[in-house]
């Protein structure tokens, strides 16, 4: 199962959940910072103080990858380490991290592909508003065209954002992400401004002197199915479709909102004045998708959820974060996305699993559930590709084990594991395997439609 010439193999990862160093040489506070620090916000009080500190020892994390046979390699940038107060001064300190890593990248010959944001805002900011201020959209229009022109050089393929759909709903309507607030309103108001600051991304990246070749986003996906084939459930799978996977994506692509239901509410919450969806509209170079598992949606009488109700499928097909193993829904997603964007590039920017293996009596990490795992998936994908998707590159996630969120250090999804108490590593066999794919450009063998 041979994938395209100079198809891109890769890792992806985000600053917060690696770096560590969360005080050091300038940094400034982050949201993440701020709620990890909280107590009763994060599993069993973890912070990523330190994570896996790739901060200091990324010089080994890139070595791997370059053993691995990887050619790119999907990182993010902290906004306040490279600007402490989110707006004006530049650290130089931070800016020089990330020239050195990128520098040692592509001294790997390996590709940096840079997310802008993923989920940590600086402190500052939040404390003045943060995703629900307009005046955010401004502020990060500035720190995109300072990263590219600090940047610009040596990193030409650029994300401007990671998950917006997960960073708004789940810091300002549920609360379970940082800042960790419960708006409703604000939430979806928060949406827009978000939107408004990835128009104004994509515009500062291309304005710089140093010009990108290739912008885009990488969006949360899943693939959604109606729990019955009554019209009403079919009603809501599209509901939830369009909120889900397309809230960030038509705003971007064709300076529209889709509309998720009848008579508009959503939209009534959303302050759009004149201009902002020409503000909005900045067609992206290639969609990245991130994508885990499926969605299946039933119809339910609640305004609040879009009258949308979530149900668990019925399998013993899990992940040990409780996840479904369903390796059509990256192929199904995959085609829908290549149909509606017709010529547009497709990244896989994540895809992955979390299973605890730790090292054995023989001192190695045999995680054989991550191999099958990955195996489906990419089979899918290639099927995908074979039935016309312009699918480019496929980023892992992740390489090393490191701090999941709220989850903090109970997930363990890379193929390097990492000790959170010595920071060493021990590449798995899902290390070994993925190189091997990678070096190949070939899926070993086709375990059937998953």
């Amino acid at each position: 199962m041979k994938f395209p010439e100079g198809f891109l193999w890769g890792t992806a990862s985000a600053s917060y959940q690696i770096e560590g160093a969360w005080d050091h040489d300038g940094k400034g506070e982050s949201i993440w910072d701020r709620f990890s620090h909280t107590p009763g916000k994060i599993k069993n009080a973890w912070t990523g103080d330190v994570a896996c500190d790739f901060y200091h020892r990324y010089k080994e994390d890139i070595a791997t990858q370059a053993e691995l046979g990887l050619n790119a390699s999907r990182i993010s940038i902290s906004w306040p380490r490279v600007m402490p107060d989110g707006k004006g001064k530049l650290n130089p300190k931070g800016i020089d991290f990330y020239r050195r890593v990128a520098d040692e990248l592509l001294a790997r010959k390996i590709q940096p592909w840079v997310t802008l944001y993923h989920w940590d805002l600086p402190q500052a900011l939040e404390d003045a508003g943060g995703w629900t201020n307009r005046d955010l959209a401004g502020y990060f229009g500035d720190y995109a065209a300072a990263c590219v022109g600090a940047l610009g050089d040596r990193v030409k393929h650029w994300m401007v954002f990671n998950e917006p759909w997960i960073f708004t709903i789940f810091g300002y309507l549920l609360g379970i992400h940082a800042p960790g607030r419960t708006e409703p309103a604000n939430a979806i108001a928060a949406t827009h401004v978000v939107n408004l600051a990835q128009g104004l991304g994509v515009r500062a990246l291309r304005a710089a002197r140093h010009k990108p070749e290739a912008v885009g986003t990488a969006f949360s996906m899943s693939s959604v199915e109606p729990f019955t084939n009554s019209a009403e459930d079919k009603s809501a799978a599209e509901r939830w479709h369009r909120f889900n996977n397309l809230w960030f994506l038509d705003t971007v692509m064709r300076g529209e909102y889709p509309k998720v239901e009848d008579g508009g509410r959503l939209a009534e919450q959303i302050d759009i004045r004149p201009g902002d969806m020409d503000t909005i509209k900045s067609p992206l170079d290639f969609i990245g998708i991130n994508l885990y598992f499926r969605s299946i949606v039933a119809h339910e009488d609640n305004p609040a959820t879009l009258n949308v109700r979530q149900v668990h499928p019925e399998t013993k097909e899990l992940t040990d974060f409780g996840w479904e193993i369903s390796p059509r829904a990256l192929s199904d997603m995959t085609a829908t996305i290549a149909t509606r964007y017709p010529g547009v590039p497709i990244y896989i920017t994540e895809n992955g699993c979390s299973y605890g293996d730790a090292p054995g009596a023989d001192g190695k990490v045999h995680d054989a559930r991550r191999i099958d795992f990955t195996r489906r998936y990419l089979a899918e994908l290639w099927r995908a590709i074979q039935k016309g998707a312009d699918v480019r590159g496929y980023f892992h996630w992740t390489l090393t084990d490191n701090f999941e969120w709220a989850e903090g250090f109970a997930q363990r999804f890379g193929i390097v594991y990492c000790d959170f108490d010595t920071l060493r590593r021990t590449l798995k066999d899902s290390g070994r395997w993925y190189g091997q794919i990678a070096r190949s450009n070939a899926l070993d063998r086709d375990p059937g439609a998953g």
